[in-house]
């Protein structure tokens, strides 16, 4: 082989070693045994692999014990050297850390550090209000970051739902799975998110069993196009 064609050949596996660099596996949901937690950490065994994922400690609070099933929403982090998990229970807390990504100079790590030290609904209450005291009162917020929150994420977060609501709504993955339907047809997640709070409370209301995500679907319809 000339000297050009072992050129063009090296030039190549760079090219399909970059490529594949950009290709990476995006988990976005865990669900099986919970083998460990830590107030920031916890592994979670799918199908034989154990997934080590970062969590905050709102998320290690709720979490069952060590050897029960768990379902965490999760954020994918790639960057060259590294593919990190950050898992969150409630899918509002995963929503609020990827804002808090968005905002200059606040990477996973921080944005981890940030919901730990105040609950996601008292957060969004803060950042929409300005509240520049509350917020720098969390461990490794200074001002100007205070600052870049509040400047950045003001008109991007929506008014925060009852703590007895998120709940609900996150209580079960047939119930996630109509607010992701909702969602694909157009409709805001907050609107979707009310629509299967009523659907469930009419469900329950008429002493009704199981919950099949069809009903549950046709009732929060229902609701939405009224």
């Amino acid at each position: 082989m000339s000297f050009f064609s072992n050129l063009h050949a090296h030039k190549s596996v760079r090219a399909t070693t970059r490529s594949c660099r950009t290709i990476a596996p995006m988990i976005a949901h865990l669900r099986g045994t919970l083998l460990a937690k830590h107030p920031n950490q916890a592994i979670v065994e799918t199908h034989g692999v154990g997934y080590d994922v970062t969590i905050s400690v709102p998320t290690f609070s709720e979490m069952p014990a060590a050897g029960s099933e768990v379902a965490l929403h999760i954020h994918t982090h790639v960057r060259e050297d590294a593919l990190s998990l950050y898992g969150f229970l409630r899918l509002a807390e995963k929503h609020l850390f990827e804002k808090l990504l968005t905002v200059s100079g606040i990477g996973p790590k921080l944005a981890i550090t940030i919901l730990s030290g105040m609950p996601a609904d008292e957060m969004v209450t803060a950042i929409r209000g300005g509240d520049l005291a509350r917020l720098t009162r969390i461990p490794g917020i200074g001002k100007k970051t205070a600052e870049r929150m509040v400047l950045e994420l003001r008109d991007k977060l929506p008014a925060t739902t009852g703590a007895g609501e998120v709940a609900a709504v996150q209580a079960s993955p047939v119930e996630e799975d109509v607010i992701s339907a909702l969602v694909n047809l157009g409709y805001q997640r907050a609107a979707a998110e009310k629509a299967l709070l009523a659907a469930r409370g009419t469900r329950q209301s008429a002493g009704t069993g199981g919950k099949t995500f069809d009903a549950l679907f046709r009732e929060a319809l229902g609701t939405l196009s009224k």
